[in-house]
């Protein structure tokens, strides 16, 4: 196997990990509130890197002893990403929240031609162009199948897009702090400080409560996966390009979409899944496509 296939693998494992996520956690909140399962999230995390840690690389736990300001920067923005993205599924479904989260990607992309002066070709102009449409058409035709609740969606749109903005200000601050700090030191801190951060909103009667065996299951995974997913993310740049990796990230909302369709066909009543108007998915695809042409597709 040579490395770009295993960078793509990678990519895609991490694809799948958040296509999947999106799923887990909107079963969750039918037993726990959004602070909760987030908080849950970060101390599995966390306490996953620290043991790694211990047994692995035991230096790397120094920087508990004194974080650099901007990674503890670095961790809030993280924390309300998650919270952002948590009250999205909530309110407004995992369909949608995985295709209006892309701003964040794209946003990105626009910081990156503004703030660091990255060159932008007619390629990257259109993809803009495309995904701010794709982006209208989704929320308009979406919309319409939240009846009453249309206040409730636009709401979760609204958390979505905090969500989006907050990882954009996470990433930018991540991409100085790699240059100085292995990766793994800054998830440590970024995922430890959400712990202190969201630990007064967290529902300790509900996290004692006895809850069925599967429960726990499905929260201890939502904290693993976080962990798993950062990981092939951050070793599949060791393989394959930037822009390629990117192309692969984008599409996880894919595979969001077949669970749901799946979960439909099979009756599953896990939650209430409104169906995607066909041009919502038109709408879904154009964002998708401008995604990947503003973010992944880079002229040589």
């Amino acid at each position: 196997m040579n490395n770009q296939t295993k960078g793509v693998l990678l990519a895609a494992t991490t694809a799948l990990l958040w296509g999947m996520l999106a799923i887990g956690l909107k079963v969750s909140l039918n037993y726990f509130d959004s602070y909760t399962v987030v908080w849950f999230r970060f101390f599995i995390a966390t306490v996953s890197l620290i043991s790694i840690f211990s047994i692995k690389k035991p230096s790397f736990l120094n920087v508990l002893k004194k974080p650099p300001r901007l990674m503890l920067l670095a961790g809030l923005f993280l924390g309300f990403n998650y919270i952002g993205y948590m009250q999205g599924i909530k309110l407004a479904g995992p369909a949608a929240t995985q295709i209006i989260i892309q701003t964040g990607p794209i946003v990105l992309g626009l910081v990156g031609f503004i703030i660091f002066k990255e060159k932008i070709n007619l390629i990257r102009g259109i993809g803009f162009l495309i995904a701010a449409l794709g982006f209208s058409v989704f929320y308009f035709y979406q919309i319409s199948e939240f009846g009453t609740e249309k206040t409730e969606f636009t709401k979760g749109v609204a958390w979505i897009l905090f969500g989006a903005l907050s990882w954009v200000s996470y990433a930018v601050t991540n991409k100085k702090l790699v240059t100085q700090w292995h990766p793994q030191q800054v998830n440590l801190i970024v995922f430890a400080l959400p712990v202190i951060l969201f630990l007064p909103m967290a529902d300790f009667s509900a996290l004692t409560s006895n809850h069925e065996w599967w429960i726990w299951l499905l929260m201890i995974a939502l904290g693993i996966n976080t962990v798993v997913a950062y990981g092939t993310l951050a070793a599949s740049f060791k393989y394959a390009e930037a822009n390629r990796i990117s192309i692969v990230i984008t599409l996880n909302p894919i595979i969001t979409f077949i669970f749901l369709e799946i979960m439909m066909t099979m009756n599953v009543q896990w939650f209430e899944i409104k169906p995607v108007p066909t041009m919502a998915f038109a709408g879904a695809a154009l964002v998708l496509l401008g995604a990947i042409l503003a973010v992944g597709i880079k002229r040589r």
